[in-house]
């Protein structure tokens, strides 16, 4: 199929509304986005300086806000519409040491999805996959090496990090018409969150 990929800095609104105005000038509509751009590198968040902090509030909540208003705005003129679809992350829901900046702004990234997913509509559905922890090209900056993410992993109920693809399969769900009455909702892909810590070890999966 046919792509195309164009840089640019989505912190900067007028990048990403020329970004997006570009992708409908080419492909003529835009069904589907997906805003994915996010992460931080872990910090200590009593020294954390502020310019750090804007820039990961901006990384991770201004891009999302910045590119879907720009694709509403497309998206509300095509017959069909069009599907948002936000990455968030369990941090936003749950306390994020070394991380807080990032976690504050996924949680404002649940809120977003939730007054999108009921402003835009009928036209336009805003969903949110709220996301575990996944194997990624950088996951040794948090997990270490290759036995430092097996054992983080070993304290997820399903047992493994997340591949990648597989949030991508949850979002292809969110993009297809077999979601077409969920909006404003959230999908936990992580892998069934957080073991209690206060349960016995005979509880848990003795197969890992």
């Amino acid at each position: 199929p046919e792509w195309a990929a164009y840089p640019a800095d989505l912190r900067e609104f007028d990048q990403a509304e020329a970004l997006i105005d570009q992708i409908v000038a080419r492909f003529g509509t835009l069904d589907i986005l997906v805003n994915n751009a996010g992460g931080s590198p872990p910090s200590d968040t009593s020294n954390v300086s502020a310019n750090f902090s804007q820039k990961i509030v901006a990384v991770n909540l201004f891009t999302a806000m910045w590119c879907s208003q720009v694709a509403n705005r497309h998206m509300q003129k095509q017959i069909n519409g069009g599907a948002i679809i936000n990455i968030g992350s369990v941090s936003a829901v749950r306390p994020a040491p070394t991380v807080a900046a990032y976690g504050a702004a996924k949680a404002g990234l649940v809120n977003y999805t939730q007054t999108t997913g009921q402003e835009w509509l009928p036209k336009v559905r805003v969903n949110l996959v709220t996301v575990g922890m996944v194997r990624t090209e950088l996951a040794h900056l948090h997990y270490g090496d290759e036995e430092g993410v097996r054992r983080t992993g070993s304290q997820i109920p399903i047992g493994r990090l997340a591949e990648s693809t597989e949030i991508g399969d949850v979002c292809v769900f969110l993009a297809s018409p077999l979601a077409a009455y969920v909006s404003g909702a959230s999908i936990e892909a992580h892998g069934g969150g957080d073991w209690p810590p206060f349960l016995d070890t005979p509880f848990r999966n003795t197969g890992r």
